[in-house]
């Protein structure tokens, strides 16, 4: 597991985040956390007045969504089929550009002295302001403050508004703002996730304006033949000023001079818009641009920060997410969701680039991040921008027809990484062969639908692309005899596993696909008859055509090896990784070892599996889940920023709460504390998405279907309440959760169903329930209700003895816990000769039937002392009561102790796949009872029963010492010292230690 950097880089702040000092070595990581954007334009955090540090520590960066320019991917050797252009979203015209000038001194933080110093992101009002108190060389001291925001009401308009007051000095102060369109990007250092490869100017000037206070720049691109203009005004006070204009080569500026006394002040307001366009209509751009800058002007810098705080208001009543008792945590998850609103694109036409509109990180491309992170963030906080992620992919479905046509498929193949539509990933193994990104958007549909009623979206657009990636998969896999439906020749989420069959994230993903497409056109045949005739004429769907889909879900495969999943059909067929000999200045693997390298190995950069599971955890067993997440999470370098959440979320689902917690926190602040070091590249967008779903889905366990929401809530110790607000089918809910409890609040609609801890309940105004309570006690056999050491340690003496293999009560300790097979396998080490399986079984009959022999003398005198009571007073309370015990004579055992009546279940030891310390028979027996898993409660007397307690996400209690039973939560002597009462008091903690593999 990694683990979060130590300490914070900027203060705790429940609303804004601040730096007190100027650090030219993480400049760039600031330049990213303090950017300003709105989903159109997007701008860095660069210094208004210039940038002198050291080279290499700057990055001045204004990014249009969607602006692009495309260039021919070289390659050595080219496969058909290969991606042939790449883009890059552009760096546009600087007008940041605000110098300021004391008589003929330049002010800028790199000569004279900062005395003074403060930037603060508050995250209330949408802005970014900067204060500083310098003193330059000549001796003149001056205040300024620059403020910035990009506008959420006018997606086109950036303001800025720069505050100058001489403090010790009269003289003549000069304000120099600049539009400059001789920009470039940022090439790539070698990292693959980090900026393009263009090396100079992309952008041509065409034309520059300039009347008055007013100036402006055209731009096009080279390849593409985008436009773009950038035109500024400005209003000047506190003052008469002088106005001159300079320019020259693609740049234009305007220079406001005044004469002042100390004491004085003087502002700047500079309002920028940008107009970008695919069609040469320049003309058209400038008389727009003209409109909303007058507008601008008119009203001024601070009606657009009232209408900004009233936005951001708005967004905050249904996406903040209140932590008691941990402010490190409440700072990071509303950074989290600032910076996705500012960032996503709105319009249909734009998605939510990896790095939003903060760097150049991945080119500014859009991957499958969208639909499995941030969908699910704005699907619950702004539906609205769900449903315009949605349209995007429906938007460039054309070019997903002609990309799967291009490949030889039939339907549609989504890009793995694109802006225009286009694939433009140049190694297909990590790029188009994650073919799942069809599967992610039928997915991100589906939760659409359940979330938000949208009839004419279900049955239109949203169907007509979960039809056409239906066709791709129907016709990408294949039906292999004596094992289904198949699906070859893929990469999973898994980018350090490539191109193998039958990722199970792939298979079980598109499994629900083609079950969801299904239910969708029975549904409309139904209900829509005339339209769904209609929709299958056009798309010529046929119900061969249908039915071959329900087939293919029916027959999906999934590899599965003695109860183990695996990611694909080799993987658990591969050597480990060897972590204890990596440096950790080896991480991430991807930048230090050749993929066939990493590819032959059992290592993952990011969740796979574990994602399915998070998913789709109705299509796994809740054992499934456990064994397998403690596997692959010892095999994960969550090299990846979007491997920790997922981790997080289904470690909460698991009871697994110090696991969740600490992934959670890695989520939570990954940005703010750098984990990844990467910040100077762009925010890591999916990641802060999943920050709130780890909330929501994670510790809250929400879920949804068609008709109701569910939760399961659960709450780390290092919080004293946590609550929320969410939008759901038109209504907006509050969810406030303590330890003890949860309330629900209908804030604004109709009442709700709802589910908590298993059980339905109608939601009308407000509903307070019970979180952690004791449902029901598991107990295991031997050493707990009897104890039958005795009667098994006679019958495998008789058989060792039969064998001449030495077996005594000293070696007979190291059976406890373990399962027939396992036992018998212990004590035929000490002799010398091979069985065969066959003979093997044979032998474990033999002794079984002597051990049944020997059960024939228990009678209920052989109950442990204080068992009949505790079971008496747990069904008095209403708690019910299982029996978890790997022998598969244990009923027998029951009967004959008299008991049987006082157990509402007994696990079958026979239908588990792995016995202790797996925690399946514990899992099988809260199941047995219909009781969550969360609210039951394990007693054992063997250290592989506690673990498979622990494993089962539930506490255990110990009959023994803790030199025994180390890993016990709580230990008694014997049961008579447990009471109902006590149990629960105990059920109120969580295992609080590292699960073992």
């Amino acid at each position: 597991m990694k683990h979060s950097s130590a300490g914070p880089i900027y203060a705790y702040e429940p609303w804004t985040v601040t730096e007190h000092t100027l650090d030219t070595e993480q400049n760039l990581r600031d330049e990213t956390i303090f950017a300003v954007a709105n989903g159109y334009i997007g701008m860095r955090a660069n210094f208004e007045e210039g940038y002198y540090g050291p080279l290499g520590t700057s990055l001045r960066g204004t990014y249009i969504n969607g602006f692009y320019e495309s260039a021919p991917i070289v390659y050595g050797e080219e496969t058909y089929g290969s991606a042939h252009e790449r883009e890059t979203m552009l760096n546009v015209a600087d007008a940041q550009v605000i110098r300021i000038w004391l008589e003929d001194e330049p002010v800028h933080m790199f000569q004279g002295t900062l005395f003074g110093y403060w930037r603060q992101l508050d995250m209330r009002k949408g802005t970014v302001t900067r204060t500083i108190q310098w003193r330059s060389l000549e001796g003149r001291e001056v205040e300024i403050t620059f403020e910035r925001m990009a506008s959420l009401d006018d997606p086109h308009l950036l303001l800025f508004r720069c505050t100058v007051k001489p403090m010790n000095f009269d003289g003549k102060i000069r304000f120099e703002s600049e539009i400059d369109g001789n920009v470039v990007n940022q090439s790539s250092s070698g990292d693959p996730r980090s900026g393009s490869s263009f090396s100079g100017p992309v952008l041509t000037t065409l034309e520059m304006r300039e009347n008055k206070t007013y100036m402006g720049i055209a731009q096009r691109t080279r390849v593409t033949g985008f436009h773009v203009t950038c035109a500024a005004e400005h209003k000047f006070s506190g003052g008469e000023y002088e106005l001159e204009t300079d320019s020259s080569s693609g740049r234009v500026e305007k220079r406001f001079t005044v004469s002042a006394q100390a004491g004085e002040q003087f502002t700047l307001e500079k309002y920028v818009v940008y107009h970008a366009s695919e069609e040469p209509n320049i003309g058209d751009l400038w008389k727009e641009g003209i409109r909303q800058l007058d507008e601008a002007w008119e009203r001024g810098y601070e009606s657009y920060a009232i209408v900004q705080e009233g936005i951001l208001d708005e967004f905050w009543m249904s996406a903040d997410i209140a932590i008691e008792g941990d402010e490190a945590l409440q700072q990071g998850l509303r950074f989290s969701a600032y910076h996705m609103f500012q960032s996503v694109g709105r319009d249909g036409r734009t998605n939510m680039a990896a790095k939003g509109l903060t760097g150049e990180g991945y080119e500014g491309h859009y991957f499958w991040d969208t639909e499995m992170y941030v969908l699910p963030f704005f699907l619950y906080t702004e539906p609205e921008i769900a449903r315009k992620l949605l349209d995007y992919r429906h938007y460039i479905l054309p070019e997903a027809r002609e990309w799967a046509a291009k490949l030889n498929f039939k339907g549609a193949l989504f890009p793995w990484r694109t802006i225009s539509g286009k694939e433009t990933s140049a190694y297909f193994p990590a790029g188009t062969a994650q073919i799942h990104i069809n599967a992610d958007i039928a997915h991100a549909i589906k939760i659409y639908n359940e979330a938000v009623d949208d009839p004419d979206y279900k049955y239109g657009d949203g169907l007509e692309i979960l039809i056409e990636t239906s066709r791709f998969f129907a016709d990408y896999g294949s039906f292999i005899p004596g094992r289904g439906f198949c699906i070859n020749g893929v990469t999973g989420p898994d980018e350090y596993t490539a191109l193998v069959n039958n990722n199970a994230y792939t298979n079980v993903m598109v499994q629900d696909l083609f079950e969801y497409t299904v239910k969708l056109m029975e549904e409309m045949k139904d209900m829509h008859e005339g339209r769904c005739e209609e929709l299958c004429d056009r798309l010529q769907v046929s119900d061969a055509e249908i039915g071959s889909w329900r087939k293919m879900a029916e027959e999906m495969f999934i590899y599965r090896d003695q109860g183990m999943i695996g990611q694909d059909d080799t993987f658990l067929h591969k050597a480990p990784w060897n972590f204890a000999d990596t440096p950790k200045d080896k991480y991430p693997l991807l930048l230090h070892y050749h993929p066939m390298d990493i590819y032959r190995h059992q290592v993952l950069k990011q969740a796979d599996l574990v994602l399915a599971f998070h998913v789709h955890p109705e299509r796994f067993t809740r054992a499934e889940k456990a064994r397998a997440y403690l596997y692959y999470e010892g095999l994960t370098t969550h090299d990846s920023s979007l491997s920790a959440c997922v981790h997080s979320m289904v470690a909460s689902e698991l009871g697994y709460l110090d696991q969740a917690y600490e992934f959670f926190m890695e989520t939570a602040r990954l940005d703010l504390d750098d984990t990844h070091g990467n910040v100077k590249d762009g925010i890591h967008a999916a990641a802060m998405a999943g920050s709130r779903l780890a909330i929501l889905n994670g510790f809250a366990g929400m879920k949804q279907d068609e008709d109701k929401l569910s939760f399961r809530p659960v709450i780390p110790d290092q919080w004293e309440r946590y609550a929320f607000s969410l939008k759901w089918k038109g209504r907006r809910l509050h969810i406030n959760i303590s330890a003890d409890s949860t309330t629900y609040r209908v804030l604004e609609g109709d009442p709700v169903k709802i589910e908590h801890f298993g059980v339905e309940a109608e939601l009308e105004e407000e509903l307070t329930l019970p979180n952690r309570v004791l449902g029901g006690v598991l107990f295991d056999l031997d050493g707990v209700i009897t104890d039958t050491a005795e009667l098994h340690y006679q019958a495998w003496k008789e058989l060792a003895d039969e064998l001449n293999i030495p077996f005594d009560r000293e070696y007979n300790e190291k059976l406890k816990g373990v399962d027939r097979m396992a036992s018998l396998k212990l004590i035929l080490q000490n002799g010398d000769r091979e069985f065969s399986q066959d003979e093997l079984v044979k032998l474990a009959d033999q002794k079984n039937e002597r051990y049944k022999k020997l059960l024939e003398t228990l009678t209920p005198d052989a109950l442990l002392p204080g068992v009949r009571k505790l079971l008496k007073a747990l069904r008095r309370d209403g708690i019910l009561v299982a029996l978890a015990s790997a022998s598969r004579n244990a009923p027998t055992v029951l009967d004959r102790l008299g008991v049987t009546d006082l157990f509402d279940y007994v696990a079958d030891a026979g239908a588990v796949a792995l016995q202790k310390p797996d925690a399946e028979i514990f899992l099988n027996a809260a199941e047995g009872l219909g009781v969550h898993p969360l609210r039951c409660i394990g007693i054992e007397d063997a250290e592989a029963g506690v673990l498979a307690i622990h494993r089962a996400g539930m506490p255990a209690i110990g009959i023994g010492t803790e030199e025994t039973l180390p890993d016990a939560d709580h230990h008694v002597a014997t049961p008579a010292d447990l009471t109902p009462a006590l149990l629960r008091e105990w059920m109120e903690e969580f295992p609080k230690r590292e699960l073992k593999g």
